[in-house]
């Protein structure tokens, strides 16, 4: 499993950091003003309800959701920010202006990192970390494995002592679950199921059986454009609902009969032999999930170190990997990969037969 922050609390000290420097905004495009540098650097200046004119940086992440919004293509984009900046200013604000909308921006630390629809409902990271911290409180024998905050995304991936098995003889695995979120516009809240694998440290999420709950909410009406947003009597109440829910499923987020068909998929697949050349099973893995050279590489010499050349063997190659991809969202997605790897590899089967009937 990826290690990200050195403990709960050093992730507590960042996320109380970062809701310190958080600001959220509603403003009317025709309220924005775009403008880049020729480093390239931009800053969007945003008119507040006094008058003054707020200016900020702005993120790689708005940048590419101001693309995406003003359907400018990011290639072009990014070409015109690089080679004429000028003309990158007169296109965004171009559109900014003759196609006016509201739209909620999100800043950290006086820099834009996202720009969302009105309707974003703003389920933070920190609330969820507290609901996660106080199930915690309740269940002694769970630990917190790994946990991490980037700049897209909330991680606390738990584990516990209580539930355990063996895969065989001396391969031990833990039940546990993985809480994230996302501020930025990029994910929901998930509540994922999570394995942990004793003999590697390797994590596996079932992403297919999690909790999801979008950041989709009311309209925000009765505000003055520019002016800070803050959370008012409703936003809380209808949140406090949510995180109430949370904690519910957090507590039953552990779950014995799910952990037990697990294993007794783990198991299945250490049985289940994987027919092909190992260098080809991976590289036709490489392409399926468009791993790059390197990730794919990574997979190959932990596949063939452990000279395991089965569904079980392969899925551990891959979490095994994310131990060692430096980007703590990369090294989780391969955790996800690991998960479904579990459940289906029929795509290196079909390339099998397909070779067999040639």
């Amino acid at each position: 499993m990826k290690q990200g922050q050195e403990s709960f609390g050093k992730l507590w000290e960042k996320l109380e950091a970062e809701r310190a420097g958080m600001r959220d905004y509603v403003a009317n495009t025709q309220m924005l003003q775009f403008s880049t540098d020729k480093e390239g650097a931009s800053t969007l200046l945003m008119k507040e309800p006094n008058n003054t004119v707020s200016q900020m940086g702005v993120s790689d992440l708005a940048h590419r959701q101001m693309a995406a919004r003003l359907q400018i293509p990011f290639k072009y984009y990014e070409k015109m920010r690089v080679e004429q900046p000028a003309l990158l200013d007169t296109n965004v604000n171009t559109w900014l202006h003759e196609r006016p909308e509201n739209r909620m921006v999100r800043t950290l630390f006086g820099n834009v990192r996202a720009i969302l629809s009105d309707r974003y409902q703003r389920l933070d990271n920190l609330e969820l970390a507290h609901r996660v911290l106080k199930v915690l409180k309740e269940n002694p024998l769970w630990a917190v494995g790994s946990c991490e905050v980037t700049e897209t995304f909330l991680y606390i991936k738990v584990v516990s002592d209580k539930l355990k098995a063996e895969v065989e003889p001396g391969d031990v695995v833990q039940a546990g679950f993985v809480v994230s979120n996302s501020e930025v516009g990029l994910g929901c809240v998930k509540i994922e199921p999570l394995i942990y694998r004793l003999v590697c440290s390797n994590g596996m999420i079932r992403q297919e059986m999690a909790h999801r709950k979008y950041h989709v909410g009311k309209r925000i009406d009765d505000f003055e454009f520019g002016a800070e947003l803050y959370r008012d009597e409703t936003i809380e109440q209808d949140n406090k609902t949510y995180f109430m829910k949370v904690e519910d499923i957090l507590r039953g987020a552990v779950n014995e009969k799910l952990f037990e068909n697990t294993v007794q998929s783990m198991r299945l697949a250490k049985l289940k032999q994987i027919p092909q050349d190992p260098v080809a099973t991976v590289k036709l893995l490489g392409d399926s999930y468009r791993f790059t050279e390197s990730e794919t590489m990574l997979i190959g010499a932990n596949y063939m170190r452990e000279n395991d050349y089965t569904q079980y063997g392969l899925m551990n190659a891959v979490t095994r990997a994310s131990q060692e991809i430096k980007d703590y969202n990369r090294a989780t997605e391969f955790e996800r990969i690991g998960g479904q790897l579990l459940d289906d590899i029929g795509f290196l089967l079909k390339d099998v037969d397909s070779r067999k009937v040639g």
